[in-house]
């Protein structure tokens, strides 16, 4: 087997959620054909002997000072530990709320859930209908020898002032950033300071879409940005 976290090493929460999660699997065009355990859906064995691919969702959090709120992965995450990322990044099950289509209303659901699971933000704080997808990207990413992504993810975008008990089992740490603020940390990845690493779909997002979008944040006008009908794939 390739090098990773060993199956017998994974933190309890974290095995749970491996074994008891559905994804919901997809095509290139994001037409659902299937799913599979979060365990299988995150081998990189399985992403590239069976083409795995799962539909999955990041959501950007702006406050009313237009700072975007970034998380730390916790430490027994499998994919991607300890890297910052945007707000929360997680996947729609398949389960009927997650997978109604119209609206990206599954998905945004599932950002409501996750949110509250995540950093503890209560879902009255979230209406579904508040989060706006601008997007869909397709990747895929190691994580390691053995553990990465394969995702059309649905960018998720919402303006809303919040109260966070985020929870260690998921987040090691979290902040509110401005533009300087942010393009400092990117330069800190760049250069490798301190071990800082970004996650791989959030440095894809922040190089192609996030400043533009940013700008739609500051004037309102975020709704005039979205795109749904393509899906960008990135590398």
């Amino acid at each position: 087997m390739a090098n990773g976290i060993a199956d017998s090493d994974m933190d309890a929460v974290q095995r749970r959620l491996m074994f008891e999660d559905e994804c919901i699997l997809v095509d290139e065009q994001d037409k659902v054909v299937g799913h599979d355990t979060k365990y299988n859906c995150h081998l990189m064995e399985k992403i590239e002997s069976e083409n795995l691919l799962h539909r999955a969702f990041s959501v950007f959090l702006f406050n009313s000072k237009h700072e975007l709120l970034l998380q730390q992965r916790s430490a027994t995450k499998v994919t991607f530990p300890l890297v910052w990322t945007n707000t929360c990044c997680s996947h729609p099950l398949f389960r009927e709320s997650e997978l109604i289509e119209e609206n990206s209303l599954g998905v945004r659901n599932a950002a409501q859930r996750k949110l509250l699971d995540e950093l503890g933000i209560p879902s009255e704080d979230l209406p579904v209908d508040e989060f706006i997808p601008l997007g869909r990207i397709l990747y895929k990413a190691p994580s390691d020898g053995k553990w990465g992504e394969h995702e059309v993810d649905y960018l998720l975008f919402i303006v809303r002032d919040v109260s966070l008990k985020p929870n260690p089992d998921e987040v090691a740490d979290v902040k509110y950033v401005n533009r300087a603020e942010l393009k400092e940390l990117l330069l800190k990845a760049d250069t490798g300071e301190k071990g800082l690493k970004l996650s791989p779909w959030f440095r894809l997002v922040v190089d192609n879409f996030l400043f533009k979008w940013w700008d739609h944040v500051d004037e309102g006008s975020l709704k005039e940005a979205a795109d749904m009908n393509n899906i960008h794939k990135l590398a």
